[in-house]
């Protein structure tokens, strides 16, 4: 299993492109495979904590039954111009569900603690960690003429793709 940690030291730039997007926006864009095979995008508020990426959603929500058929997914940060000005990232992986009543309880807690959300009420919720296969992350350059694109997969440091 690839721990967030890893991909930080391994791909520091993407890291850093996809925590400063998460840290702006709060959203993050879902990609997950639907029965028919077909790709299904939901929107969803990741989130970091203890060294993990968490993916909480509605209890039996579409993205969460796509995930438990098949838990290849894919997750794209929000972007908010044409231009990318900001960057944007992709990090590719597996969702690994999060059945631990501990862990679950704590992940509960701190939402209600950050947002004032009760997770628990109602249909309850539903939580994976991502487990990550890979990533990578588009800016543009210094001089705003060309793009820097990164691209990582575990256990390697990442690439670094200049465009013009």
């Amino acid at each position: 299993m690839t721990t967030w940690q890893q991909f930080e030291e391994e791909a520091p730039e993407t890291e850093a492109v996809f925590r400063r997007r998460l840290e702006k926006t709060g959203m993050a864009l879902l990609a997950t495979l639907r029965r028919d095979g077909f790709p299904r995008i939901s929107p969803l508020e990741p989130g970091l904590r203890d060294g993990e990426l968490w993916l909480g959603m509605m209890g039996a929500s579409t993205k969460s039954l796509d995930l438990q058929r098949d838990p290849r997914c894919c997750l794209h940060s929000a972007t908010e111009d044409k231009n990318v000005a900001e960057g944007d990232a992709k990090l590719w992986g597996r969702a690994v569900a999060v059945t631990d009543a501990d862990e679950r309880r704590r992940f509960a807690q701190d939402v209600q603690e950050e947002n004032g959300h009760d997770i628990e009420a109602g249909s309850g919720f539903d939580l994976f960690r991502l487990e990550l296969t890979g990533a990578s992350a588009l800016v543009l350059g210094a001089d705003g003429e060309h793009l820097r694109i990164t691209a990582w997969t575990p256990g390697s440091p990442e690439r670094i793709i200049e465009r013009r």
